[in-house]
């Protein structure tokens, strides 16, 4: 091979690899994209209300608590767990919103408190973020998996909700001038410039925690834990405060889906948020993350998460039977599983055999081959 065409290969070779990374992305991407191009299509052909302003607007609602939601699910995954109690840490936040809105008894004393909607707000939010302190220490403190330490959560918060509430649900939260603690449902439910709020917070949530996972390294150091936990340790990433601090941000996004529930009811009911880390799991997986961890984006996520809402709002719309809805919601998250293993299998394969083709690595001139070959 002549000095020039040596040149042109090393030229090409990382422009070659960087196109086959961007064609892989656009394929683990592109699956969403065309589920959801497909699911617009049909359900416009059934039903002429699909694509009306008002069931967009609707849909779209729907569409940003969950994307919320799976937003912090997305950082658990990336790390290699998993968040089984982001539903009930919802539940939970939405309750403690609405105790603290009709007034709570200061205990030993016969005095009610009526704090102010920001402190309602900040309250709810800390809550939120102490549940998935919790869940952090639990797993790597006491190394229980995050499978059972999560599921362990997602009991107790809902047992806590049915305590506060004893079984009944809040619906006392316009609050009075008098008291101070006004504004909480024109505040979360309200539509500014016509969009509601629930988007608006999507949008700034896909901002910051792209920004997050892309531009800070706090982000590589998440991605690198994923692809191998071990290696990172022992390359100095603070493994075990990474782990802590990703449960505390779903935490965090939990609680502001709580908080967004309850004034979209409007009332704080105990059973708020159940099976909403389902919603959650599936808008990640297909949005092209890995479940074994070190795979995925916020611009996936976001896109999973109008898959899976465009989906249940079409088949509600088209008045299919919940229980088949069930079934349908459950179909496509097996498919998208099954298809990501499938393309990291053909991957692997492709992989394997352009290693196998490539030539061997010549010895230097005046080197022993036998030598080399031994090294």
């Amino acid at each position: 091979m002549s000095d020039t065409q040596a040149g042109t290969q090393a030229a090409t070779g990382p422009r070659a690899l960087s196109r086959r990374v961007n064609v892989n992305k656009l394929l683990v991407e592109g699956r969403a994209l065309i589920a959801l191009a497909i699911i617009i299509i049909g359900f416009s052909a059934m039903s002429p209300h699909f694509l009306e302003p008002d069931n967009l607007i609707l849909m779209t609602r729907h569409v940003a608590m969950n994307a919320i939601l799976a937003i912090g699910m997305l950082l658990v995954i990336l790390n290699g767990g998993i968040d089984l109690s982001v539903g009930s840490t919802v539940g939970v936040t939405g309750v403690i919103a609405g105790y603290l809105l009709q007034g709570a008894n200061i205990p030993f004393t016969d005095l009610v408190a009526y704090p102010s909607v920001w402190v309602v707000i900040l309250i709810s939010v800390a809550v939120g973020a102490l549940v998935g302190y919790v869940n952090g220490l639990v797993i790597t403190r006491l190394n229980v998996a995050p499978f059972i330490a999560t599921l362990g959560m997602l009991y107790a918060a809902r047992g806590i909700a049915l305590l506060i509430t004893n079984g009944e649900t809040f619906t006392a939260l316009r609050g009075e001038e008098k008291l101070g603690n006004t504004g909480f449902l024109s505040l979360l439910a309200g539509t500014p410039l016509g969009i509601p709020m629930p988007v608006w917070l999507m949008v700034v949530f896909a901002v910051v925690f792209s920004l997050l996972l892309n531009r800070t390294a706090f982000g590589r150091w998440l991605y690198a834990t994923g692809g191998n936990e071990r290696a990172s340790e022992l390359s100095g990433v603070p493994v075990r405060r990474i782990k802590v601090l990703i449960y505390v941000l779903a935490g965090f996004c939990a609680a502001t889906v709580g908080l967004l529930l309850t004034a979209d009811l409007p009332a704080a009911t105990p059973r708020g948020g159940e099976l909403y880390e389902l919603n959650a799991i599936a808008a990640v997986v297909i949005g092209g993350a890995a479940l074994s961890g070190g795979r995925g984006t916020i611009r996936g996520t976001i896109i999973g998460a109008f898959v899976i809402g465009f989906l249940v709002d079409g088949l509600v719309l088209v008045g299919v039977s919940v229980f088949w809805q069930q079934v349908i919601k459950g179909a496509v998250i097996v498919l998208a599983v099954a298809v990501d293993q499938i393309q990291q299998k053909l991957q692997k394969r492709r992989e394997f055999k352009r290693a196998a083709a490539s030539p061997p690595s010549t010895p230097a001139p005046g080197s022993d081959p036998a030598l080399v070959g031994s090294r």
